[in-house]
Formats: C-alpha cells, sequence, structure tokens
C-alpha cells in the first residue's frame, strides 16, 4: 500500500515526553529547508516500521526526508506495535508485496527498535521483497534485551494480552507456538544478496546496545538517543552515505 508525502502528517513528534537530548535530535531536523541530501530511492519502495508503543507517525519526519529522494512510501499501518508479532509480520508481507509489485523492485525497510526486528523477520521470510534492511537500536539477538525501565510496559502489554485485549502480544508470543515462525527468523542466517544495516548506540536508554551487533549486519555506531534515531541528523548521514556507497 504505496501512499505520497503530502498524505503523511509532518509533526514528527517524539511520543514520549522528550528529554533534552531527545529534543535535540528533533530540533536538528525540524527545518526541511536544512536537510541534509536524502539517498536516490529512483522509484524504490521503502516501509518504515515503527518501534514498540509507537506508531507511522513517530516516523513521519525521516519517510518524508526519504520522499525528497524519489522513494515511494509504503506505510506499514501501525499505530502502536504491541500486536502479536506473527499476525504483524503477516499483514506487513501483504502490504509490502502489492507495493513491491507496483514498484517493481525489491524495497527498503527500516525499522526502529521492535519495528526493526519485524523487518528482519520480514526479510530474512520474505528476501525477494527486500533490498535493503536498516534497524535503528533493535535488539536483534534477543527481544527481551531492555533496561529495566522498559519491562512495566512489557508486562503490562503481555498481561493484558494474555487476557484477550485485542491488539496485544501474550505470552504465548514469547514462548508458545503462534510466533515460533518469525522468532526463528529474527535469528536465523540472515539471507545473501540483501543489504543489512544495523544501528546503535552505546548511549541508548532503552535496548542494551550489544543486542543490536547482529553478526549477518553491517553495524554502525551513532551517538543518538533510542527515540530520537528517527529524526538525528546524524543518522540521517550515516544513512545516506551507507545507502549511497
Amino acid at each position: 500500500m504505496s501512499t505520497d508525502a503530502t498524505t503523511i502528517p509532518r509533526f514528527g513528534l517524539p511520543l514520549v515526553l522528550p528529554r533534552p537530548r531527545v529534543l535535540a535530535e528533533w530540533l536538528s531536523t525540524r527545518d526541511p529547508d536544512d536537510w541534509p541530501a536524502a539517498p536516490a530511492g529512483d522509484g524504490r519502495t521503502v516501509m518504515l516500521i515503527p518501534g514498540f508503543l509507537a506508531g507511522d507517525t513517530s516516523l513521519t519526519r525521516m519517510a518524508v526526508w526519504l520522499r525528497t529522494g524519489g522513494y515511494q512510501l509504503a506505510r506499514s499501518g501501525i499505530t502502536w506495535n504491541t500486536g502479536c508479532m506473527e499476525q504483524t509480520v503477516e499483514r506487513l508481507e501483504h502490504r509490502l508485496e502489492h507495493a513491491v509489485h507496483s514498484a517493481g523492485d525489491p524495497a527498503l525497510v527500516i525499522g526502529q527498535s521492535r519495528g526493526g526486528s519485524i523487518g528482519r523477520a520480514l526479510a530474512t521470510l520474505r528476501p525477494d521483497l527486500v533490498h535493503t534492511l536498516v534497524t535503528l537500536g533493535s535488539p536483534l539477538l534477543d527481544q527481551l534485551a531492555v533496561k529495566p525501565r522498559v519491562w512495566p510496559s512489557i508486562v503490562t502489554v503481555g498481561m493484558l494480552g494474555t487476557l484477550g485485549v485485542p491488539g496485544m502480544f501474550g505470552l504465548s508470543c514469547v514462548h508458545g507456538d503462534c510466533c515460533a515462525r518469525t522468532r526463528a527468523a529474527i535469528v536465523a542466517p540472515f539471507p545473501g544478496g540483501v543489504q543489512f544495516l544495523s544501528f546503535y548506540s552505546r548511549s541508548d536508554e532503552v535496548v542494551r546496545w550489544e543486542a543490536c551487533l547482529d553478526p549477518g549486519a553491517t553495524q554502525i555506531e551513532v551517538d543518538a538517543s533510542h527515540v530520537g534515531m528517527g529524526m538525528s541528523r546524524e543518522v540521517w548521514n550515516a544513512l545516506a552515505l551507507s545507502l549511497e556507497s
């Protein structure tokens, strides 16, 4: 499902109360007239997958920036990214399949945090749909490799999902059969022929940065906060350089 940049809200604000560092990252790409040159998309599809408790709007600014380089945007359709991973991967596969068929070339997939893990599973299961996978602060080696401050949110969502609240993952997603396929795909050998870039920050305040060091990826260290990776000028510059090389 492709979309034009004009249909995407342009605020690109973080979904949490901004700390000084996140605010500085938000300000670093606030002015579109001062954006660094975007990588050349040449009509290729790009799908951006948001992180846990975030939706498409959290990556709006990066999406619009990539659109200026000629990428065609395919929205993930995710509002909060708290759902069952297997069901989420299946929905994204259908969306990406349609977009890639329309564009004619495999896509660039960018996932932040949990979104990167979902993108990793998608690229492993359907390498024919993905030209390049980019993960931003994603705990690829261990989905639960997060800082203590994140655990209350994870436990709350898991309990609600286990009790049957729609749109929430449950305990069966972590240990049961429902997400066994996608859990295996996240840690399976990465397919040859697909470029894989994993961005990580040693000062990540949410994810333990060591979990981002997937051996199948080109690992790129940046000095950025977890929440701010999608709107950090440093990350944008590094991403553009890596995609153009």
